[in-house]
C-alpha cells in the first residue's frame, strides 16, 4: 500500500480493481481539517482518465508490475514497437499509451517496458536523452543580455527553450521529465 500524498506523475496503481497511471496529483490543504489529494489517473485498459480526490492519510494499492529491458525499434503511426534485449521478443504498445514518451523515441532507445499481468501496458524512459534540434532562431551578437532562450523544435515534435548558443543540428541532452534543457551533447 502507498500513501497518497507520495503519489507522482508516472507511478501505476490499482483503484476499484483496475490499474490506472497517475497523470497528475495535486496536495490541497485547507485552513481546518485533513488536505484532499486531488488526482488524474488514466486506466491502463481502457485508457479514460478519472479524476479522483482523496483525503489524505488515504492508502492505495500499488499496481504488481515488472520492468524488463527493451529498445525502441519504430512506429507505424498507430503502434509504437519495442524488442526486449535479453529474448529479442517484440512488442507493441498503441500509440494513445504514449501520449508524453514519444516525444523522446529516438530508434534504439532503450528503456524500461512495463509489465502488468504478463502484458505491456507502458515505458519507463531514462532520465536524460539526447535529441538533435532540427529548428530554431539564429543567434545574433548581444542578445544574451536578458538571458532566458529561444523556442527550438527536436527531432521528435518536442517544442523546448534553449540557451541563445544553440544552433540548428545540435544534439542536446533533454530531462524526460520535464521536457527542460539541460546541456549540449
Amino acid at each position: 500500500m502507498i500513501d497518497v500524498g507520495d503519489l507522482r506523475k508516472g507511478d501505476m496503481i490499482v483503484y476499484q480493481n483496475e490499474m490506472y497511471r497517475v497523470i497528475e496529483a495535486n496536495k490541497h490543504f485547507m485552513g481546518r481539517g485533513s488536505g484532499l489529494i486531488r488526482t488524474r489517473l488514466k486506466s491502463v485498459i481502457t485508457g479514460l482518465i478519472k479524476e479522483v480526490s482523496f483525503s489524505s492519510g488515504e492508502k492505495v494499492e500499488e499496481a504488481d508490475i515488472s520492468f524488463r529491458k527493451a529498445q525502441y525499434l519504430y512506429n507505424d503511426g498507430d503502434h509504437y514497437y519495442f524488442m526486449l534485449l535479453d529474448t529479442y521478443e517484440q512488442y507493441s504498445l498503441p500509440a494513445q499509451e504514449l501520449e508524453d514518451e514519444k516525444f523522446y523515441l529516438t530508434e534504439n532507445l532503450e528503456v524500461d517496458l512495463i509489465f502488468f499481468n504478463g502484458n505491456p501496458v507502458s515505458i519507463q524512459l531514462p532520465t536524460v536523452v539526447v535529441l538533435t534540434v532540427i529548428d530554431t532562431e539564429p543567434n545574433f551578437k548581444g542578445n544574451t543580455v536578458s538571458g532566458g532562450g529561444k523556442p527550438a523544435t527536436l527531432e521528435t515534435g518536442l517544442k523546448t527553450t534553449v540557451p541563445f548558443f544553440v544552433e540548428r543540428g545540435q544534439k542536446i541532452k533533454v530531462d524526460t521529465r520535464t521536457g527542460d534543457y539541460l546541456e549540449r551533447a
